[in-house]
């Protein structure tokens, strides 16, 4: 699938950092790229900050564009679709990176057939490292799904999910997820400044073995578990810190973080 124009109905920190890893990987060309902004006077501001034409008009940008990302809050995406409505047709793929917005909720507010694509990114896309899932609409072919996936992988990595409940299980897990993470890293150098080490040296610590442990869970080519054994060795400090984890249910206590977090994905999307 070739597009000759992508665009962004909203021009965000995300939408902007789509936009960056499309250009930066040579994905889409600057000028194959619009977005609009709301504010008027942000307009040249917002285009040399992306690189690319920033508009006020949404109905011009659905008129253009091929593919048309809706990458406004999710409050407003009802509004947009029936202002863009009028220019959408079988041509035209229409992708929502608004959160809880569900495939039906965009369905519903376009012409019958529009092909429409959910996604769920995270803010680690700001640096390149996103995880994004996504699931296709009604009308969305393999190969829409196959380009979005390609899109999506200039920001970091993608999931296809196998239905649209599964959505409440991505948010959970990459959506929200920078902030579980950020938490246990911030814990961990907390409880080192309680044992005596100077907190930002006990924060570099924590945040630097974070991203070394996840390089190597990434490009492992053994089990998680395994990974896990070798660095715990029978009788050594680590197996004490493991230990200490499962006596204390680590395991429940992240079910129920996860759990609890989809939970409410599913309201708010409802």
């Amino acid at each position: 699938m070739t597009n000759k124009k992508i665009g962004f109905i909203g021009a965000g920190k995300m939408a902007g950092a789509i936009i960056k890893g499309l250009i930066k990987t040579g994905f889409a060309k600057p000028e194959e790229l619009i977005a609009t902004q709301a504010e008027v006077d942000l307009l040249e501001e917002k285009s040399k900050a992306l690189g690319i034409e920033v508009i006020s008009d949404n109905k011009k940008l659905a008129q253009i564009s091929e593919t048309i990302f809706i990458a406004t809050k999710p409050n407003q995406v009802l509004d947009v679709l029936a202002e863009i409505s009028p220019y959408i047709d079988s041509t035209k793929l229409v992708v929502s990176i608004a959160a809880g917005v569900t495939v039906s909720k965009l369905e519903n507010a376009l012409p019958s057939g529009t092909r429409v694509i959910r996604v769920m990114p995270n803010t680690p896309a700001l640096v390149g490292e996103g995880m994004s899932g996504m699931v296709g609409g009604s009308f969305a072919g393999k190969e829409d799904l196959d380009y979005i996936y390609k899109l999506l992988s200039t920001i970091g990595k993608c999931i296809i999910a196998d239905n649209e409940a599964q959505m409440d299980i991505v948010t959970a897990i990459s959506g929200s997820g920078p902030a579980f993470y950020y938490k246990v890293i911030n814990e961990i150098a907390r409880a080192g400044e309680k044992l005596g080490l100077d907190y930002e040296k006990s924060l570099l610590l924590s945040i630097q073995t974070a991203i070394g442990s996840a390089k190597m869970a990434l490009n492992r080519e053994i089990s998680m578990e395994e990974l896990i054994s070798n660095v715990a060795t029978k009788g050594g400090c680590t197996r004490v810190g493991v230990d200490c984890m499962d006596e204390n249910h680590t395991d429940k206590l992240f079910l129920e973080v996860i759990k609890a977090t989809a939970e409410k994905a599913k309201m708010l999307g409802s």
